[in-house]
Formats: structure tokens, C-alpha cells, sequence
């Protein structure tokens, strides 16, 4: 088992093509602790652009979140109806898919569980993905795609895996 203790990462432990560490983020004004995988072989050769992009996330995490929590909004608000009808009856929908009608409705339905600081494409892009457990799809769970620290997408968890 390989463990470091980065300066801007922290404690990180290897498995697998990924070091595992954790970091608390704020979503929906609920703090919670999360697991931070940065995306590098076993060399801990992490790149400027991945510590760029943690850091910039870092520094602005309220404004970034304040635009992911947006977008998940809208992105649930667009599906709540097509999730709704997969459920059996009204009260089932009305407690894992309900209707709400603002952002703090999300903090019950949406878990943030993991940041991943992706490796850097071509593109030069600094790219994070942000999973979080749902309670309208406990399969494919939610993703939320940040690049240049700017929340592009939102959709399942495969967008950022």
C-alpha cells in the first residue's frame, strides 16, 4: 500500500490508477466530507495543470458550486416528470423524485460523494468531475463535469468517469 502526504492534496493513499484522499465541499448548505481521487499512476506524478485545477477549485469552491447546484437544478427540473413515471405510485414519486421549486429542495436528493481530478488531455483543459449520489437514479448517480472551472455538464456519472 503506497501513501504520501502531498502539499496541496493531502494524505493520499494509491489504488489503482488513482490517489484516494478526502476533502469536505459544501453543496446545497450542507458540508460534507467526500472522497478527492486524483487521476495518476503510481509515481505520484501529478501535473501542474491537475494541481492548478484543485487549487483554482479550491479557491473558488463557492462560486463553482453555486453554479453546479444551478445546474443541477435545472437539469433535475427538465427530468423530474420522466423519473416520476418510472415509479410505481404517487407516493413513492413524491419521495425518491419529488417536485420542488427551488435549489434548497435538492439537499435531500443530491449527495456529493466524490471529486476526481482528471488527468490532462491535449486540450490542456483543467478538468474535474464532481459524482454525487441521487435519490431518483441509485444506479448511474449523478456527474457534474467541471472544466476551466466552469460547470459544463451535468447528466449521469459516466460524463466524468
Amino acid at each position: 500500500m503506497t501513501n504520501i502526504n502531498d502539499e496541496l492534496f493531502g494524505e493520499l493513499e494509491y489504488k489503482k490508477n488513482f490517489w484516494r484522499g478526502e476533502m469536505t465541499i459544501k453543496m446545497f448548505n450542507v458540508e460534507r466530507k467526500i472522497i478527492l481521487s486524483v487521476d495518476a499512476h503510481e509515481d505520484a506524478d501529478f501535473s501542474n495543470i491537475q494541481r492548478d485545477a484543485f487549487r483554482n477549485f479550491i479557491q473558488d469552491m463557492n462560486h463553482i458550486m453555486s453554479e453546479a447546484e444551478k445546474e443541477v437544478y435545472e437539469y433535475y427540473s427538465e427530468n423530474v416528470d420522466e423519473y416520476r413515471e418510472m415509479l410505481e405510485d404517487e407516493s413513492q414519486a413524491n419521495k425518491i423524485a419529488p417536485k420542488i421549486d427551488s435549489l434548497t429542495g435538492l439537499a435531500e436528493l443530491v449527495k456529493p460523494t466524490e471529486l476526481i481530478v482528471r488527468r490532462v488531455r491535449k486540450n490542456g483543459k483543467r478538468r474535474l468531475g464532481l459524482l454525487c449520489d441521487v435519490s431518483w437514479d441509485i444506479e448511474d448517480g449523478l456527474g457534474i463535469k467541471i472544466e476551466d472551472e466552469v460547470v459544463e455538464e451535468v447528466g449521469y456519472q459516466d460524463i466524468v468517469l
